[in-house]
């Protein structure tokens, strides 16, 4: 199995280490398991780790990959928030891959359940039609290797009356023409959503253009590590997925399943 998308305590919202999320991929028998922390940016500061924190986290990511290079491959990444100023700081550091995501329209982190009550005065169509859009010029942006959970606007439970397919289709066109690899992340399964990111009709769109996938359980403590990624993966086999994508570098890599 591949889980290329987990967090550490610099996050100050997970917990436990980083060797006890590496221990638990072993034993849950996963073979390329990335760490993927918030990346540090000038905004939302309280949820993420700071700029002179990041060596600090690479280099304990890298010894763990030599300790344990005969059980597992552990990858180094961050997930970077597409802003109007992404930090060149984060995007120049010598890591293995990039997720691109989207938590916030203009100042509204629309996922944090501090600020759930904006949603009231929101209509939903119109924060789906905006979140896409971001996502579609995040793809353009060519900044990043792996789109983070591409419909988290649905992390707990508003859905469009408007067709889903009709919102996500820019946004998936300039994902195929960037080559840009999606994640199906569980961590949708725990939310009120109860859904994997992206949903069956999303994936069904993903898979039709020929758009790579790889898996995560974007785990925020050990207990969360793997998280149904075992029947995740088996769904993506009956779909007809042959490989899931991560990166080495930059480079993109392909694991059979």
């Amino acid at each position: 199995m591949v889980d290329i998308h987990n967090h550490t305590p610099l996050c100050n919202h997970a917990s436990g280490n980083e060797e006890e999320f590496v221990k638990e991929a072993i034993n849950k028998k996963i073979k390329i398991f990335g760490f993927a922390d918030h990346a540090p940016m000038e905004f939302d500061k309280e949820y993420r780790m700071k700029f002179n924190e990041m060596q600090k986290y690479e280099e304990k990511i890298n010894s763990l990959k030599g300790k344990y290079k005969d059980k597992i491959k552990i990858l180094t990444g961050y997930e970077v928030d597409f802003t109007p100023m992404v930090d060149k700081r984060v995007l120049q550091r010598d890591v293995d891959y990039l997720i691109g995501s989207v938590h916030f329209l203009d100042n509204w982190g629309f996922d944090n359940p501090e600020f759930i009550k904006e949603w009231e005065r929101r209509d939903v169509d119109d924060v789906y039609k905006e979140y896409f859009s971001l996502i579609e010029k995040m793809a353009n942006s060519k900044l990043f290797q792996i789109v983070g959970h591409i419909d988290l606007i649905k992390v707990f439970g508003h859905k469009p009356k408007r067709f889903i397919k009709d919102l996500a289709k820019d946004a998936i066109k300039a994902i195929k023409k960037n080559n840009l690899v999606v994640e199906v992340n569980t961590a949708g399964l725990r939310k009120k959503a109860k859904e994997i990111y992206p949903g069956d009709e999303i994936l069904e769109m993903i898979l039709n253009e020929g758009i790579d996938v790889t898996t995560s359980s974007d785990a925020h403590s050990v207990n969360q590590v793997g998280f149904m990624l075992k029947e995740t993966t088996e769904k993506l086999k009956k779909l007809g997925v042959k490989r899931l994508a991560y990166f080495e570098k930059k480079s993109k890599q392909y694991f059979e399943i």
